[in-house]
């Protein structure tokens, strides 16, 4: 219904100026942003006079380049402010969990450590010892490890220490420790392998906000028997776009 209706032309004609703009994310020179926006000079100059009376877009005095303005920027943190993070991670989540026929967690920061925050149920019975409010380890889950590979150090130092105990004051198994967390960021993954659960495999990996900030932590996890939880597979393959996408809808641009 909504793509019949009738739209305003010579609006959408010059909102592939603005589109071209946000997509290059750098100031442009006229015949360039014109160009890229399928029109000539001529045509697009007077669309970026009243864009700029506006406050959309502003041009350099000195170089003539043509950039986003002050009104574009308000609207883009409106916007942001806007977003429930949550809710667009679990909106996606849902197509996901039907589309692979696993489970999804979301987590985020709690004052406690990572926290499960929602469970997407496929519509299929899937027994995992995850719920709602459950404080996952930081070392011993998938979840965790995300967290401790993406986060700030001081934010999950203190919970790290208790998690660690005699083991901190270890050389050996702290330079393990940080190989382990540095391979889940070059993969950009975490897994768990039967443990600490056994016989229940978990894939997690990380959602980032506008900012590049780490956001949530999505998990997809079930029994070993019919969940793939090798780096490439389909499952792996399919919760990092759903992932990506949802970094997208939040306004990470990284």
């Amino acid at each position: 219904m909504e793509k019949n209706r009738r739209g305003i032309q010579s609006i959408e004609v010059g909102g592939t100026l603005l589109q071209t703009l946000v997509r290059r994310g750098v100031p442009m020179m006229l015949k360039d942003l014109a160009g890229e926006a399928g029109m000539p000079a001529a045509k697009a100059h007077p669309y970026l006079v009243s864009f700029g009376k506006l406050g959309l877009i502003e041009q350099d005095n000195m170089t003539g380049l043509y950039k986003l303005g002050p009104f574009a920027l308000q609207m883009g943190l409106t916007a942001l402010n806007e977003l429930d993070t949550v809710k667009v991670a679990c909106d996606q989540a849902t197509v996901l969990s039907l589309e692979i026929q696993q489970n999804v967690a979301l987590s985020v920061w709690g004052n406690h450590g990572p926290t499960v925050v929602r469970i997407q149920e496929c519509n299929r019975i899937v027994h995992v010892n995850m719920r709602t409010g459950s404080v996952m380890s930081l070392l011993d889950s998938a979840t965790g490890k995300v967290f401790a590979a993406f986060l700030p150090s001081r934010q999950t130092e203190d919970m790290l220490i208790q998690e660690l105990g005699a083991q901190a004051d270890n050389p050996e198994y702290m330079a393990q420790l940080r190989e382990v967390l540095d391979d889940v960021r070059r993969r950009g993954m975490a897994r768990a392998v039967g443990y600490p659960v056994p016989g229940i495999h978990a894939l997690s990996v990380p959602v980032f906000d506008s900012s590049g900030q780490l956001a949530l932590v999505m998990t997809t996890l079930g029994p070993a028997a019919t969940f793939d939880c090798s780096w490439d597979g389909v499952l792996a393959i399919r919760l990092r776009d759903c992932a990506a996408e949802v970094s997208r809808l939040i306004g990470y641009t990284g």
